[in-house]
């Protein structure tokens, strides 16, 4: 059976995008990439399997640093024009690992993602005081102009705690699950693992819409300094507090 110069070409020219993604140095993703958003320095390796010591993500609130990434890159999906990255980016105690798919500027798919970064970090972002750590764990996450499109997921916010002016008071262990159907709502729920303040409550988001209903109390009677944190945050309903927020972003 003879193959057609037509499937020559392709083969070739298959094995020409695989040969220039091998060969090709990682240091031209600075030239790629945008500047401002992403700012990579330190490039070793290729293209197709690289790494570059430093790397900050501009996010609108300030730059998020992620520190040494390494990455490698399937040749095949190129031919897809929908780039499909591992990654594994370390700095200190964080660490983000999984899978990207690019399919478009705002455009993304995110797969068996895991990560762990200090909620310390959202001080960069947000006037508050908090501690502990965050792990994510993602199946996976559609994005689609820049929202979620479809997702499941699961965020843990471990040992937290408040950082009052007269120390640190612990707070527990809190988990947050959600889920969307594609096209779908997002629903996520708050469940307390463990820890002297309860939270319990749902997060709905739809499209740029979110609602959010959250129930916070105590078996116990509550520290005054944890009631007066809570009262900046939540209304008093009974001994409990409850956080009802909606709007649009």
């Amino acid at each position: 059976m003879k193959i057609s110069r037509l499937a020559w070409a392709l083969v070739l020219a298959l094995l020409l995008v695989v040969s220039l993604v091998v060969s090709t140095p990682a240091r031209l993703l600075a030239v790629v990439l945008p500047g401002k958003q992403l700012i990579m320095q330190g490039f070793a390796g290729t293209l197709w399997q690289g790494s570059a010591s430093r790397v900050l993500l501009q996010l609108p609130a300030g730059y998020f640093h992620l520190g040494s990434v390494q990455w490698s890159l399937d040749p095949l999906s190129l031919l897809a024009l929908a780039p499909r990255l591992s990654l594994r980016a370390a700095w200190g105690g964080q660490l983000i690992e999984g899978e990207l798919v690019l399919r478009g500027q705002q455009d993304i798919d995110v797969i068996n993602l895991e990560g762990q970064v200090a909620a310390e970090l959202l001080r960069h972002f947000a006037p508050v005081s908090i501690d502990g750590m965050f792990s994510l764990q993602i199946a996976q996450l559609q994005l689609r102009n820049g929202l979620p499109y479809s997702g499941d997921g699961r965020l843990v916010w471990q040992n937290a705690a408040w950082q009052s002016p007269q120390g640190l008071v612990h707070l527990g262990s809190y988990a947050l699950e959600f889920k969307q159907a594609p096209q779908e709502a997002l629903f996520a729920e708050v469940v307390t693992l463990s820890g002297p303040l309860q939270a319990n409550g749902e997060i709905e988001l739809q499209v740029r819409h979110y609602q959010l209903d959250i129930l916070l109390g105590s078996d116990d009677i509550l520290d005054n300094q944890l009631r007066g944190m809570l009262s900046l945050i939540a209304a008093p309903e009974g001994d409990d507090f409850r956080i009802a927020l909606g709007g649009d972003f």
